[in-house]
């Protein structure tokens, strides 16, 4: 991506943190929503901010960029205080918000254009870039579509490409693939993963966790404003689930529960599926294989087990 990308990770020096929180805290009223939360990202990582509604992820970015002012502790944004520098620290991150903000009375093209001037680019720059943007997107034979008439894949896309018109030291991602079909949701990240490749840092919010399995290389996963763990995604799932699970799907669960759970780790109800944990899977199998017209699934752990496990299965609203 000529003009945006950063130099390949071989030429970068050590490792060395982008964004730092140290001891952040936030209220709003009497509610405590961040809660001496500390928080590393380093340059050159994918790190995925993982956490159920209402956990505090919105309010953390919110900090981190300066646009709210924690009650306690210290921010650092590519080397400058926040919120005190907050507008020069924003000037090199990339920022893709949770909902698209494009104006759909301009055109693609417009769009990058309009963006590249809030940064303060001369225009010859600025054209200079939009080809390896619009290519970077996938959007080079739409460049003139005005944004009302793109799919909702296409503007993901595009706020993407958006967000890197300034060629950002950090790009900040809140729930890049909410509300897109699977076909549009791989090509994103297929894209994210070409950055990644190309060196940059990425800070990431989701609620996939196929998605932060995929792209992160560290994670935090904070619940009620604190953070509860952390690391890198397959160190979290071996610490934390540590063996293989099976689900079993049906309408009459307990009786079934009760029977598998002494072959389990642990067995759990969720719905009308019943999670079994199990170091030694081939005793419950053999169980529910004597069970006719039982349907069961023998997977290894993911991170949404890791999640489930750290935040509960209740809906948060």
């Amino acid at each position: 991506m000529a003009g945006i990308a950063p130099p390949a990770p071989l030429s970068r020096p050590a490792l060395t943190a982008i964004l730092q929180l140290q001891k952040v805290s936030k209220h709003y009223g009497d509610t405590l929503v961040v809660d001496d939360l500390d928080l590393e990202v380093q340059r050159g990582q994918c790190f995925g901010l993982l956490g159920p509604n209402g956990a505090g992820k919105t309010t953390t970015l919110r900090l981190l960029l300066g646009l709210t002012t924690p009650a306690a502790g210290s921010i650092t944004l590519c080397g400058e205080p926040v919120p005190a520098r907050a507008p020069q620290a924003r000037m090199r991150v990339g920022v893709v918000p949770q909902f698209d903000n494009l104006d759909p009375d301009f055109s693609v093209i417009e769009n990058l254009r309009i963006f590249g001037r809030y940064f303060g680019l001369p225009g010859a720059e600025i054209e200079r870039r939009i080809p390896a943007l619009l290519e970077f997107a996938r959007l080079e034979n739409r460049a003139d579509a005005q944004v009302r008439d793109l799919s909702g894949g296409m503007r993901r896309r595009l706020t993407v490409a958006r967000a890197l018109i300034n060629d950002p030291d950090l790009l900040v991602l809140d729930e890049p693939t909410t509300g897109l079909d699977p076909q549009a949701r791989h090509l994103i990240w297929e894209r994210l993963k070409s950055l990644m490749a190309a060196g940059k840092t990425i800070l990431l919010t989701t609620h996939f966790m196929e998605e932060a399995e995929r792209l992160c290389s560290y994670l935090c996963v904070i619940d009620g404003g604190r953070k509860i763990a952390e690391g890198r995604p397959h160190e979290l799932i071996d610490a934390q689930i540590g063996c293989d699970v099976v689900e079993v799907y049906g309408d009459e669960l307990e009786p079934l529960r009760a029977s598998l759970a002494p072959l389990a780790q642990r067995a759990e109800i969720s719905g009308e599926t019943l999670f079994c944990y199990v170091r030694e899977p081939a005793p419950l199998l053999a169980a529910l294989h004597g069970n006719g017209g039982v349907r069961y699934l023998h997977r290894p752990a993911n991170l949404e087990d890791v999640f489930l496990k750290l935040t509960g299965r209740e809906m948060r609203d």
